[in-house]
């Protein structure tokens, strides 16, 4: 039940009134509303059954498995009195203490995260009778929470996935239920071990906000804040007293001196400027020689948010759940797509991790991605510390997304509407173009180049670009490489399939009013294409000449045929195509794409390109165009990436600082930068 500047939740309504008598009225009536007053460590527990009494279960640290873990408490007998604990890089023990403080610790492996963002939560369940789909998001009734014992640097954590999950363009139900129901009782730092940090960050030793009630454990108990009318509520109930000048001077030097001995061992002034001038450093191999890439740092940090989405079927098939499971950019699948793994090495992985956590996640949400926790670096098995790396690598530019203009439905990755078949026709040997009716006017007011998120139960959702915009109707181009894509090409007339979107940015066909139009492409990134032309052929006379360059692997394997000639037909656009390898009945250039504007003799110097197609091949593309004396400005790219989410929720599909499902898939060259093509990103 938080309220401050990290976390978008309404305010607060009115606080209860305070007890007029009794022994918590006498208590209070002389204090300020937020403190501070004083708990005796006898009393601790009667907080704790106050919290079960209102009907919360009661979350807080615990000694288990040689470690100091979350878990629910009944009693302030089962928090860890007298245990503390030693963390250096690669390495956590606990020791005994002869005192009796209950918070005499730093962190153990997990935190809060595990409650507001479960490692595993069920998004939708889908079903299926004959050519029929429904689509029903999972019911989200999370128990009313109490947490014990968060840390500063944890608070912060909670506030850095609100901005992920809360803060943007869209919101994460299940985050939200689980977020809204939760009271806080946050502890200030009185030790430190040697791998925090939080000083560096900005997060701690201190508690700043986002907390009911905060306390800060002295030698005999706790002085205690209120930080919002439920927490003034819990104490105008408890045993407390005002707590005294020597008392509060007592507990700011313990949070002082932690604070003094930590240090600022990471200077981030510049740390985004500096880590992005970085991608080629030799030090990257050099991690890569150590990291094992076993996920550990994800797993324990507090805000790491990659996921993915996973289905849970029947054995017809009939009836399928979709569930959000944690996942990690360190392992071997997270960066697998329809062409290979675009990130196969250790050191691309350790790359991904560290310029997102440090540079990339401020273009993305405002805030680094790090709170300085420690956690990654203590329980790392070799012992890579975070902290040497930035040095090493970054010692002592973003750009702005066009936002996408429709308002998308169905947007949230649990909830679909869904659209009818309403034709099909062949285009190759395996590639098939779905005509869908039945549908939310919002997916036909979408724009050339969006992307629709599809799925059937008990398959993956797929992102799958629109391929014709229709009065009535959209059209999906979709090639059968896999499971999911062949069970969406085999489907007949009058059935059903779930959507989500119009998502991601289009083509900025306005832009490209009163200038020349090169359009380049090849195989089945065509598709993509199909209504960007549509919309130059609908007002050709607003744009001056137009050239269509496209390359397949053979004749066999070109889209759209029929249209293709129909539009060499019309006169008023350049239509020229090449294939890989021909045979006798092909009469046209073979080569690649490129070589077609080698041939060229047209002033780019007015033109707008814009090009699909492998990113290599785009790459090679986007050279040649400027070889022709097209700026890099007015020259455009479409990415493809895996997504589960397309609302940059996941992680699968980021690139540098950008995520390709929320950021585009259409792209400027400036907006990339050094991205494109740049292997491992």
């Amino acid at each position: 039940m938080v309220s401050d500047d990290r976390s978008p939740f309404p305010s607060w309504p009115s606080a209860a009134p305070a007890p007029t008598s009794g022994p918590a009225a006498s208590a209070v009536a002389s204090l300020p509303a937020a403190g501070p007053w004083f708990l005796a460590r006898a009393n601790l527990g009667v907080l704790i059954d106050l919290l079960r009494s209102d009907g919360r279960t009661v979350i807080g640290p615990t000694v288990e498995d040689g470690t100091i873990l979350f878990a629910e408490i009944a009693s302030a007998d089962d928090l860890p009195a007298g245990v503390g604990d030693v963390q250096a890089p690669g390495s956590y023990r606990l020791v005994t203490h002869a005192n009796r403080r209950v918070f005499d610790y730093t962190v153990g492996p997990q935190g809060p995260k595990r409650w507001m963002f479960p490692p595993r939560a069920q998004l939708s369940v889908g079903r299926r009778d004959g050519g029929a789909v429904t689509f029903d998001a999972a019911p989200t009734e999370p128990a009313r929470l109490a947490l014990i014992g968060v840390r500063a640097c944890e608070l912060a954590a909670l506030g850095v996935q609100d901005r992920v999950f809360l803060g943007g363009p869209f919101t994460d139900e299940d985050y939200r239920a689980r977020r809204g129901n939760v009271l806080v009782v946050a502890v200030n730092c009185t030790t430190a071990s040697s791998t925090c940090f939080c000083i560096s960050m900005g997060t701690g030793p201190e508690a700043r906000g986002g907390y009911d009630l905060v306390m800060t454990e002295v030698d005999d108990g706790f002085v205690v804040r209120a930080g919002s009318p439920e927490g003034t509520d819990l104490i105008a109930r408890l045993p407390v007293r005002a707590a005294d000048a020597g008392l509060v001077v007592e507990a700011s030097d313990a949070v002082a001196r932690v604070a003094a001995a930590m240090g600022d061992p990471v200077p981030t002034a510049g740390l985004h400027d500096r880590l992005l001038a970085q991608w080629d450093s030799p030090h990257w191999v050099e991690i890569a020689d150590r990291c094992l890439a076993c996920a550990n740092c994800t797993l324990v940090c507090p805000t790491c948010f990659c996921s993915s989405v996973v289905q849970r079927s029947d054995l017809d098939g009939k009836v399928s759940a979709s569930d959000r499971v944690w996942d990690s950019c360190f392992t071997v699948g997270f960066a697998k797509v329809a062409g290979g793994n675009f990130r196969t090495r250790y050191r691309d992985r350790y790359r991904q991790w560290l310029t997102h956590k440090f540079a990339t996640w401020i273009d993305q949400f405002g805030t680094f991605g790090c709170v300085g926790c420690g956690r990654c670096i203590a329980w790392c098995p070799v012992g890579i510390d975070v902290r040497a790396e930035l040095m090493a690598i970054a010692p002592p530019l973003a750009t702005r997304a066009e936002a996408a203009p429709v308002l998308p439905v169905a947007t949230t990755p649990g909830d679909y509407v869904t659209g009818r078949v309403v034709a099909k026709r062949p285009e190759t040997s395996d590639v098939t173009t779905l005509v869908l009716g039945d549908l939310d006017p919002a997916f036909l007011a979408g724009r050339p180049g969006q992307f629709a998120m599809v799925a059937l139960p008990a398959f993956p959702p797929l992102p799958i670009s629109i391929s014709r915009f229709g009065r009535d109707t959209i059209e999906l181009t979709i090639r059968a490489a896999g499971p999911a894509t062949a069970a969406l090409t085999s489907l007949s007339t009058g059935d059903q399939v779930g959507l989500r979107g119009p998502l991601g940015t289009a083509w900025p066909v306005d832009r490209a009013v009163g200038h020349d139009v090169v359009v380049v492409t090849g195989g089945i990134g065509l598709a993509p294409l199909r209504p960007l032309i549509d919309a130059l052929i609908a007002q050709r006379n607003r744009f001056g000449t137009i050239h269509l360059y496209y390359g397949a692997r053979t004749p066999a394997d070109q889209l759209y045929r029929e249209e293709l000639r129909g539009l060499a037909a019309r006169g008023d656009i350049d239509v020229q195509l090449i294939v890989d390898r021909a045979g006798e009945e092909w009469t046209g250039p073979v080569g690649v794409v490129t070589h077609l504007i080698d041939r060229a003799t047209w002033d780019g110097s007015r033109s707008f390109g814009f090009v699909c197609g492998p990113e290599r091949m785009m790459e090679a593309t986007a050279e040649a165009l400027e070889a022709r004396d097209l700026s890099s400005e007015r020259i455009f790219v479409t990415l493809e990436r895996h997504m589960e989410c397309g609302i940059g929720l996941c992680g699968h599909c980021q690139v540098g600082r950008l995520f390709v499902c929320r950021d585009g898939p259409v792209f400027s060259l400036p907006q990339l930068g050094d991205l494109l093509g740049r292997e491992g990103i």
